[in-house]
């Protein structure tokens, strides 16, 4: 049985509602292409339950992050690893965060990795414990770190402390030409959150703070930046429309003086609510995203809020924006076509659009009737495929970020459960897989 615990694993947010407007297109059958798991995660003093997206380097080898290693936080989380791995699925080192520690513990999001082969990455938690942060479990702030080539060495960049340079940093991090870091923290100065630039010599300058319901709060994703220096991201909350008192999230840009616009107020109906997942961009300079919520509000989506969206945000001409809802997930009685898109979306060359939903696929697999997630492809005429279905078996359960694609085109995801049934995160069955689909 799938418990409450799954929803914390898999669901980096909260909730909403949602009703009408464009085109969401059946899912269709699956057209050929391979699903395999790569690598299975065990009980152990190891890698559990992967929780962010993969990145690849040239030779194919894999690079993530997880719960499990060595040490446990309060009152039972552990303090999270970073793994290299092969194509093959083969674990060539593991780092362990220490708990408690001030290196940082509970890395959740995406790593980056430079050219020399350093990595760097937040956590949500550990670092210096301060008046702001003491009474968040004792499990402090969150850091900003980097990982030598080998994986032996880590240095902590930036200890975040709940004051003015904000607390809980969200992934994935951004680099300049000159190695400088962008990133944001979902909570702090004074309370929701920031957007923060790092040096490489652990220098931290917080770009902007967002002050009010009204604009835009909580940051829920990273940001992606332009050639001109220019900074976008999604905050869950904040904006023009009320949806449960706080906003329905929003789009956002931060130019090179600091200066903030909201590009986009979600509305929380067919365009959805908290966009979260991240954004990425195409030669047009168009944005493309997911909303977690809203969408087609049918009951299966727990309390009819709608089980999420794709979206695309056009520049105009005047400088304004225009959003299109690209899909909406589940149109019928079964989301079938998955619900719940934790993690965003790549795109390729000819203009189609991969990613995961945490729920949906197989009615009954989390005995909730929500499903297990699935793999998808989204076509630019809207036209959703479904490439694979999760089952909560050997083949896992719940995909609780987004994918990543190599030159080939593989595509490389992992899920947070499923896999190896004698293997528990949390009191729920499995620790998670990585996969490979081959198209």
């Amino acid at each position: 049985m799938w418990t409450s615990t799954t929803r914390f694993l898999t669901t980096r947010v909260v909730v909403a509602f949602a009703p009408w407007l464009i085109i969401p297109v059946s899912a269709q059958p699956a057209q050929a292409q391979r699903f395999e798991v790569l690598h299975t995660f065990h009980k152990g003093k190891v890698p559990q339950g992967p929780s962010g997206q993969l990145i690849v380097d040239a030779q194919g080898n894999l690079y993530g992050v997880a719960q499990g290693g060595t040490g446990t936080c309060y009152p039972n989380f552990p303090g999270g690893t970073v793994f290299k791995m092969t194509k093959a699925g083969k674990l060539i080192w593991v780092y362990n965060f220490k708990v408690p520690g001030t290196d940082g513990n509970e890395p959740a999001w995406a790593l980056l990795r430079d050219e020399t082969g350093n990595l760097f990455g937040v956590t949500t938690y550990g670092g210096v414990n301060t008046n702001a942060c003491s009474d968040n479990f004792s499990r402090i702030c969150g850091v900003v770190f980097k990982l030598d080539p080998t994986g032996k060495k880590e240095t902590v960049l930036h200890r975040f402390t709940g004051n003015s340079d904000g607390m809980n940093p969200v992934g994935p991090l951004i680099e300049d030409s000159v190695g400088n870091l962008y990133g944001t923290t979902n909570q702090g100065s004074p309370d929701l959150g920031t957007v923060f630039k790092v040096s490489q010599e652990g220098k931290e300058k917080v770009l902007f703070s967002f002050f009010s319901f009204h604009n835009a709060a909580f940051p829920s994703s990273g940001v992606v930046r332009d050639s001109a220096g220019n900074l976008y991201g999604e905050t869950g909350y904040g904006g023009t429309s009320n949806c449960n008192g706080g906003g329905c999230g929003t789009v956002y840009e931060l130019d090179a003086t600091g200066h903030e616009t909201v590009l986009y107020n979600f509305t929380g109906g067919s365009d959805g609510y908290f966009p979260a997942g991240g954004l990425t961009w195409d030669k047009a300079g168009n944005l493309y995203g997911t909303a977690i919520y809203g969408g087609s509000e049918i009951p299966i989506c727990t309390g009819g809020e709608g089980c999420g969206t794709v979206y695309r945000l056009s520049p105009n001409s005047n400088g304004s924006w225009t959003e299109t809802t690209l899909y909406k997930f589940c149109p019928g009685s079964a989301c079938i076509d998955g619900s719940r898109p934790n993690g965003g979306v790549i795109r390729d060359s000819a203009g189609n659009l991969y990613g995961t939903t945490s729920f949906g696929g197989i009615p009954n697999c989390d005995g909730e009737s929500e499903g297990c997630g699935v793999v998808f492809k989204l076509d630019p005429s809207g036209k959703e495929t479904v490439l694979h279905t999760f089952t909560g078996g050997a083949d896992g359960a719940f995909p609780n970020s987004g994918l990543v694609m190599d030159a080939s085109g593989n595509l490389y995801g992992v899920t947070g459960l499923g896999g190896d049934a004698k293997c528990h995160v949390n009191g729920d069955p499995g620790c998670g897989v990585v996969f490979k689909i081959t198209p």
